[in-house]
């Protein structure tokens, strides 16, 4: 009986561990082989001086403007320019009627002679009378009256010059020419226009383009910011000499003339409180004209020890918070917000968030999470002194 026992139950036996066996080879299975951790690029944050600039919005403006005005009243006979050309300086740009002031110059010239020959008449008989009262041939009284009338007449030829001189005057007020050099614009009037009547009508008007000027502005608070971080030292002045300007296009590219400030305005605006700032630029080929819209980037201070990231290595949230990815020493992904300055090329200025040597993601952030374990590949860090020039 208890072999028989025994012998039903070898098998049994043999049948739960083979049973056993083939669950672990599917568990195995189930498992199979564990994919390759994620590669990824990382650039390891070094301090470096760092320019601290400023993009300010603002306008172009000519630095020399000139209104063209008639100076004397008459009727434009002819316009001698073309619109929209260059002019130099004395350039003729109108004709005006000049047949009333040449007549007016005339007869200035004839009241200048006639002044003269009555100065000379008075001056004889003073000259006479003075030798008669000596010989008591005249009176005392009839002496001082010759030479009252004398230097009556010395006095009208001094007015009668200053008439003429004023004819003459009028005479090349006919003739409008360009008091600066510059780009002239349309002409305010047409042949056969009566101008000059009571006023000093505007003919057209003359800018002086190269260079051009950007006028910009900057809140006080920003400025003062930048002060107090100067006097204490975190900051550095950027330039002894001349602060750099960068011209920032309606596309967004870099103008690739570089400018200076020249000044910034002793007066803040009281609607505003903000203050000008006038910065120059080259403009050899007229691109940049009066009036646009443009925005200056100003490299105002350098920050000795700075830390910057690529603007690829930076993502944000729903609500628009700038996030890093940080590889620790066990090659795992921590998500990391900072808090961003300014934009100097393609780099983002980190104020806040990420320390020196931390390694900070910059390529392959689509396939990685925070958590995750990767493989590194080192990438040198950039410099970003070059963005302030």
């Amino acid at each position: 009986m208890s072999t028989f026992r025994a012998g039903r139950l070898r098998p049994v036996a043999l049948l739960a561990l083979l049973t056993l066996a083939l669950a672990g080879c599917n568990d195995a299975a189930d498992q199979g082989p564990q994919p390759p951790k994620p590669q990824v690029r990382v650039e390891t944050l070094a301090e470096q001086p760092v320019a601290i600039s400023t993009e300010l919005s603002g306008r172009l403006l000519a630095p020399r403007t000139a209104e063209v005005r008639a100076r004397v009243a008459g009727v434009v006979l002819k316009r001698m320019y073309r619109e929209g050309s260059d002019v130099k300086q004395g350039d003729v740009l109108f004709l005006i009627d000049p047949a009333p002031f040449k007549a007016d110059l005339d007869s200035a010239r004839a009241a200048l002679a006639k002044a003269e020959a009555t100065r000379y008449q008075t001056r004889l008989q003073a000259q006479r009378y003075g030798q008669l009262v000596d010989e008591k041939a005249v009176s005392r009284q009839e002496y001082d009256n010759a030479r009252a009338a004398f230097l009556q007449a010395d006095a009208a030829v001094a007015e009668a010059k200053a008439a003429l001189e004023r004819a003459r005057l009028n005479l090349g007020y006919a003739t409008v020419t360009a008091p600066i050099a510059g780009r002239i614009g349309r002409a305010l009037v047409t042949e056969g226009a009566l101008v000059g009547q009571n006023e000093t009508t505007p003919l057209a008007t003359i800018q002086q383009l190269n260079p051009i000027h950007a006028d910009v502005s900057q809140s006080t608070r920003e400025l003062n910011a930048l002060r107090r971080a100067l006097r204490a030292g975190e900051l550095q002045q950027a330039g002894r000499d001349e602060v750099h300007a960068t011209l920032i296009q309606d596309d967004g590219s870099a103008y690739p003339l570089a400018g200076k400030l020249l000044f910034s305005d002793i007066s803040v605006d009281p609607s505003t409180n903000q203050i000008t700032l006038r910065s120059e630029f080259p403009n050899p080929d007229l691109d940049l004209l009066p009036g646009s819209y443009v925005r200056v980037r100003l490299a105002q201070a350098v920050q000795p020890k700075g830390l910057s990231v690529p603007q690829r290595a930076i993502t944000r949230d729903s609500a628009g918070v700038p996030k890093v990815l940080v590889v620790d020493a066990q090659m795992r992904v921590s998500e990391r917000p900072v808090q961003l300055g300014n934009a100097l090329g393609d780099r983002w200025v980190v104020s806040a968030g990420l320390n020196p040597g931390e390694r900070v993601v910059v390529e392959g952030l689509q396939h990685v999470k925070a958590g995750d374990l990767v493989n590194v590949d080192e990438q040198p860090g950039a410099s970003v002194a070059q963005h302030g020039q």
